[in-house]
């Protein structure tokens, strides 16, 4: 099980990675549109949904690599009896929230379905197909953040978050 949860993070993040090389292809495409005295249509408007996808892709990835920025001063505060529960709390919220988000963006697709939303600029895009990369991420968010869950309540520790001001350095 560990190895397909592994799996799916690192597809997530390959995923992203691809989106961003597909911002960077639509902006080098509407560049040279320019330059060149032509319009590629909604080249700017796909740079945006590559950079919706990429960023939603790449939250569990980036959550299970212990890079996310978290405010680990008010825990660190609790020793003993009381820092187990409240970061336990930690990850229950953490895991509705995420639920919710997950929810309600798989929602946003199917609803952008039903009603062939379309997108405002000259291409015309149906947005389900963009918003499909945000509900995924938040998908794969969600089950990271249930699988931390978990490790948090078999007493397990979750990776290393290093130092945070080396990490800025």
């Amino acid at each position: 099980m560990r190895r397909l949860l592994d799996t799916l993070y690192d597809a997530a993040g390959y995923l992203a990675a691809f989106f961003m090389v597909g911002i960077l292809l639509m902006v080098l495409a509407g560049v040279v549109g320019r330059l060149a005295d032509f319009n590629l249509r909604g080249s700017d408007a796909y740079a945006g949904y590559c950079m919706a996808a990429a960023g939603f892709l790449a939250l569990a990835h980036t959550l299970k690599r212990g890079e996310h920025i978290r405010v680990t001063l008010f825990l660190d505060r609790f020793e003993g009896r009381l820092r187990r529960p409240l970061e336990i709390w930690c990850h229950v919220a953490g895991t509705f929230f995420c639920g919710v988000l997950a929810f309600y963006s798989m929602r946003l697709v199917w609803q952008s379905h039903d009603f062939h939303d379309i997108s405002q600029g000259n291409d015309a895009t149906p947005l389900w197909i963009p918003q499909i990369g945000m509900a995924l991420g938040c998908i794969v968010l969600l089950v990271a953040m249930v699988d931390d869950l978990v490790a948090v309540l078999r007493g397990k520790a979750l990776v290393s978050h290093g130092d945070e001001l080396k990490a800025i350095e």
